[in-house]
C-alpha cells in the first residue's frame, strides 16, 4: 500500500509518500509545495497544480492530511484552512479516501511523546525510514503523518483480523 501524508500550509505544503507491506515501511519520495503568485487566489491554485503533479506521478492508494489546530491570529488560522482544504480536496479529486490526524496523534505515533519537537519528529522519522533525507521540516513532518497512517491501518486490520477470528 502506498501513502502520501501531507502536511498543509499556504506557503509550504510537504508531502512525503511511503510504502506499507505488513511490518515493512519504506520511503519512496517526499519534498515541499511552495505556493507562488501575489493573490491568495493563485497561491492556492498554484499548490492545487503541484500536489496535483505529485499524486499523479507518485500514485498513492491512500492519503493522510495533519488537522489544522487553532492559534491566535484568525486570519492566519483562516488562510492555513484554506490551503488545508487544497490538501484534501486534490486526493479527493484522485479518488482516494483522506484520513485525518491531529498533530499531538502524529507525534504519539512517530515519536512516541504528543509534544515532541518537530527536531525530534524528523530524527524519528529517519530512522523509521532508512535512507530517507526530507528537504525541510515540512516534507519530515508529512513522512511522518503517512507514518502515522500506516500504524493506524495496521492497528485497525489486527483488530479487524481478531474480531473475525473471534467469530
Amino acid at each position: 500500500m502506498r501513502i502520501i501524508g501531507i502536511d498543509p500550509g499556504l506557503r509550504n505544503m510537504g508531502w512525503g509518500v511511503i510504502e506499507s507491506h505488513g511490518s515493512r515501511l519504506t520511503h519512496v519520495a517526499s519534498g515541499t509545495c511552495r505556493s507562488a503568485g501575489a493573490q491568495l487566489a493563485a497561491r492556492l491554485l498554484s499548490l492545487h497544480w503541484q500536489l496535483s503533479d505529485v499524486l499523479a506521478e507518485w500514485q498513492p492508494d491512500q492519503a493522510a492530511v495533519e488537522q489544522t489546530f487553532v492559534n491566535r491570529d484568525a486570519v492566519a488560522t483562516l488562510k492555513l484552512g484554506q490551503a488545508r482544504a487544497i490538501a484534501l480536496l486534490v486526493p479527493a479529486q484522485a479518488g482516494l479516501v483522506v484520513a485525518e490526524y491531529a498533530p499531538n496523534a502524529v507525534k504519539k505515533a512517530v515519536v512516541g511523546v504528543g509534544h515532541a519537537e518537530k527536531r525530534q519528529v524528523e530524527q524519528m522519522v529517519k530512522m523509521q525510514l532508512p535512507g530517507a533525507n526530507p528537504a525541510g521540516p515540512d516534507a519530515a513532518d508529512a513522512l511522518a503523518i503517512a507514518l502515522c497512517h500506516a500504524f493506524h491501518t495496521r492497528g485497525a486490520g489486527r483488530l479487524a483480523a481478531a474480531v473475525e477470528a473471534g467469530r
